[in-house]
C-alpha cells in the first residue's frame, strides 16, 4: 500500500479554525510579517538604496492589489538592467 504524503501547508490548512480562529489568524499573520520584514531587509542588503526603495514599494503595492506580479516584474527589470 502507498502511503499518502501532505505538504506543511496541506497540514496547517487543515487545523480546525472553530474556536481557534483568532489564534490561528493571528499566527499566520505573525509568519507572514516576519518573513516581509526578513525580505524586505534582504533586497536592503542586495541592492543599492533607489532600487531596494523601488523593490519595497512594488512588494507593497502587489500585496495591496493582489497581484505578486508587479513585484516580480519590478525585480527582473532591476535585475536585467545589472
Amino acid at each position: 500500500m502507498r502511503k499518502q504524503t501532505r505538504s506543511i501547508l496541506d497540514e496547517l490548512s487543515s487545523i480546525p479554525v472553530g474556536q481557534n480562529a483568532g489564534l490561528v489568524l493571528e499566527s499566520r499573520a505573525n509568519h507572514i510579517i516576519n518573513s516581509a520584514v526578513n525580505l524586505i531587509n534582504q533586497i536592503r542588503e542586495n541592492y543599492d538604496a533607489p532600487e531596494a526603495d523601488e523593490l519595497e514599494r512594488r512588494l507593497i503595492n502587489s500585496i495591496r492589489g493582489q497581484d505578486p506580479q508587479k513585484f516580480v516584474r519590478g525585480l527582473r527589470k532591476i535585475n536585467e538592467s545589472r
